[in-house]
């Protein structure tokens, strides 16, 4: 048999001795070194530096995902313009085919011609109103700084003042998609 202590009892003490106070240091497995008291806060030192290096990496991810989709839509931006420029001179080829064709027939009859060149002019109106930009040219309504540029005051005691007696040029399109405003003649109060 053996006569060395078993390790999970606790020790005995001889009969007699006093009992002993536990103190700190008696709690616990003993490794021979003194605990580290500094350690819990460590830890969470190193805890808030990993988790401050992983918000660093999102956000430089972040932004590098930014930079792309700027970039991407700076492209696609570029094509969209390039598409719709290209639609739009495909949509006046025929207008100047039937230039070219009234071109090709003035010298035999000016009145075909003139009625040639009506019609074209009607397509590129059309054209035009077709882009998003209607043509208008209203006499007998009220000025509109917006939509009317004054090209001219007259006196007219049938019109009523500040209305448009005469447009001179047509405006096209409407409020914020507007091309040109129309030139006009307003009428003048009579003094």
């Amino acid at each position: 048999m053996s006569t060395e202590p078993d390790p999970v009892s606790p020790k005995e003490e001889p009969p007699g001795t006093p009992p002993r106070e536990e103190g700190p240091h008696d709690q616990g497995p003993q490794t021979g070194a003194p605990q580290d008291q500094g350690a819990p806060e460590q830890s969470t030192v190193d805890e808030h530096a990993v988790e401050l290096e992983e918000v660093r990496d999102r956000w430089h991810r972040a932004l590098a995902d930014l930079d792309n989709l700027r970039k991407r839509h700076a492209k696609e931006l570029g094509r969209a313009h390039s598409d719709e420029r290209a639609r739009t001179a495909a949509s006046w080829l025929p207008v100047l085919d039937n230039l070219e064709l009234a071109l090709t027939h003035a010298v035999s009859d000016p009145t075909p011609v003139l009625e040639g060149v009506k019609a074209v002019r009607d397509q590129a109106v059309e054209v035009l109103r077709s882009l998003g930009y209607a043509r208008y040219e209203d006499t007998g309504v009220p000025f509109d700084p917006v939509r009317h540029e004054v090209v001219g005051l007259v006196e007219d005691p049938a019109a009523e003042p500040n209305t448009v007696v005469e447009v001179v040029r047509p405006g096209y399109g409407e409020d914020e998609r507007q091309l040109r405003p129309a030139s006009v003649v307003v009428s003048k109060r009579q003094e």
